[in-house]
């Protein structure tokens, strides 16, 4: 019985691979805007039309990459044409030539090469019907194959396991599928969250190719574990756990991937011989005649920078002159082009190696800069910048402004101004608007939509303040908060420049050293101005250039800092 019923499983899996076809032509139609753009289209129900392979329609999306150059590697001597083929030749070799060499590539590593007529389909499609775009994907293989092999290495997987994001997107960054999947290892939003890769309005981590290729080796450590099969895990990659524990069943209980092949996905019985298929012809083109187009850029030719402060493509490109499609194409992770960076979380970016010393060294120039083509780019720069410094707290039993203040490290005057809030009185579950380390002077929200601070609003402090400098912050933004220009912190603080380093202290306010840019002596013009709802001398100063809190207090001799709706201040301006 045991018999009979393997011959009838056998007689299954060989009639299911007779049936399997390769879909010449894409649905998708290219642009140059995007590496490919689906169109909606509406079937007849009537015909019974034979729907596109996914992994031919990633293979077909590296037709719109624009930054390949049409040269060869002609320098590199392992992709010299040693057998003297004509240009456009495409080689043929018999059945026991594939299987010789599919042998030796398993004698080498721990998964089982298998030739069979479907691997042969597979291998024409790279190395024939679509052998241009193959010669992409070898290009782009020098962008990624040396990041894939050594995160591989770092957890003890195959390497071969890097071709796996070969089937999944011909390696193009910013790959998506029908069903949602995005990126070069095709992550779907919930398994993408369970590794970590996180999805916002601004950025996709899916489409990140390092941390994208991290969670890919722990998705494919833990599915090994699960399955100990390599074309087990493959399939299981591509169809998800429970459709591979369905047909092992359906199988009998078989855990063997050619046995249990009938009864997978259709899309899912292509996987393994297509990833097979690509390993060969990667590891074989030169025999197939097939050369890498250059990429445009190599491995080695990419750096990384941190980014601490919210900022633009348009921004960098403009300041560094550099083309805005090839930040896209390094950084597909920022889906927006905005790289919503700020104090408390750093952000990198991916550029050609050659503009990095540009960048470090212009760094604050280019956060500052206004871009000429993305005023509205721009706006939502500072939205992101001022959402990212504010937080919500909401007020839980027994919590008093007093408390909360302390916890952010501002004052209880600050959380009434900036909740408008009449009294001290806090209701249990009541939302308050909070930005922590801003105390005293305005909130970002406030310094975001006036004219960065150039005087000194605390002239004659009771005593020296020293700040310490945080990840992300500069001169700009600390002399915004203790409402001070930068001229007088490079003069307090014996600065040749504007650079300064994370946990170096700094004096911010002093008694003893005068400050550059308070109004002194010279003619001067009187205004008035009558106190409104919510003012705080602070506010009012920066209405009027080169006043300062004191200059008001003493020219209306007031002893403190308090004012009042409808009040009328005398406001002595310096010419």
């Amino acid at each position: 019985m045991r018999n009979r019923l393997t011959s009838l499983l056998l007689l299954l899996h060989l009639f299911a691979f007779s049936q399997i076809e390769i879909v010449p032509d894409s649905v998708y139609v290219y642009d140059s805007a995007a590496l490919y753009t689906p169109h909606k289209r509406v079937f007849n129900p009537e015909v019974d039309l034979v729907k596109d392979s996914p992994i031919v329609r990633a293979l077909d999306s590296l037709a719109g990459i624009r930054f390949f150059k049409d040269y060869y590697f002609s320098s590199n001597p392992s992709m010299v044409n040693t057998y003297d083929y004509p240009a456009d030749f495409i080689p043929t070799f018999s059945e026991e030539e594939y299987r010789q060499r599919l042998d030796a590539m398993r004698a080498e590593s721990p998964m089982d090469f298998t030739y069979n007529r479907h691997v042969r389909d597979y291998i024409n499609l790279y190395a024939a019907r679509k052998r241009k775009l193959t010669q992409r994907l070898l290009g782009l293989s020098y962008l990624y194959f040396p990041m894939f092999e050594e995160m591989l290495d770092k957890y003890n997987l195959p390497l071969e396991l890097k071709y796996l994001a070969v089937i999944e997107s011909a390696l193009n960054p910013v790959a998506g599928s029908r069903a949602g999947a995005k990126g070069l290892w095709q992550f779907m939003y919930g398994t993408g969250k369970v590794y970590g890769l996180k999805a916002t309005s601004f950025i996709d981590y899916r489409f990140d190719p390092y941390l994208s290729t991290d969670a890919a080796c722990r998705h494919l450590k833990d599915l090994y574990d699960l399955y100990e099969d390599w074309w087990l895990v493959l399939a299981a990659y591509n169809a998800g756990a429970g459709n591979v524990n369905k047909a092992i069943r359906r199988a009998g209980g078989n855990k063997n991937y050619w046995i249990i092949w009938p009864f997978l996905p259709a899309e899912t019985r292509g996987y393994v011989p297509a990833f097979i298929a690509a390993a060969y012809v990667l590891e074989h083109a030169g025999h197939h005649n097939l050369y890498p187009l250059h990429p445009g850029i190599l491995y080695n030719g990419i750096d990384t920078v941190a980014i601490r402060q919210a900022v633009s493509f348009d921004q960098i490109a403009e300041v560094l002159s550099l083309p805005v499609e090839d930040l896209k194409f390094l950084n597909p992770a920022y889906k927006l082009g905005i790289i919503p960076a700020d104090q408390n979380k750093t952000y990198y970016l991916r550029l050609p190696r050659e503009y990095i010393g540009d960048f470090i060294n212009n760094e604050y120039q280019i956060y500052n800069y206004t871009s000429k083509t993305a005023s509205e780019r721009q706006k939502l720069i500072e939205q992101v910048s001022r959402a990212q410094e504010q937080v919500i707290h909401i007020v839980k039993s027994g919590e008093s402004l007093g408390t909360i203040a302390r916890k952010y490290k501002c004052t209880a005057n600050d959380i009434k101004r900036w909740n408008n809030l009449k009294s001290v009185n806090l209701r249990q579950k009541q939302r308050l608007i909070i930005y922590p380390g801003f105390t005293s002077v305005e909130s970002p929200a406030q310094s975001a939509s006036s004219q960065p601070a150039t005087r000194n609003e605390s002239a004659t402090p009771a005593s020296t303040i020293y700040h310490t400098v945080k990840s992300g912050e500069t001169l700009g933004k600390i002399g915004q908060k203790y409402g001070v220009s930068v001229k007088d912190l490079m003069a307090w603080n014996n600065l040749q420049n504007t650079n300064i380093r994370i946990k170096q202290k700094l004096i911010v306010a002093s008694p003893s050293k005068e400050p550059t840019s308070s109004a002194k002596n010279g003619n001067s013009e009187t205004k008035y101005y009558t106190v409104k709802e919510g003012d705080t001398l602070w506010d009012i100063a920066a209405l009027f250039e080169g006043v300062t809190v004191d200059d008001i207090k003493n020219v209306n001799k007031l002893t403190s800092n308090k004012i009042r709706v409808g009040q009328k201040l005398k406001i002595q301006q310096s010419n």
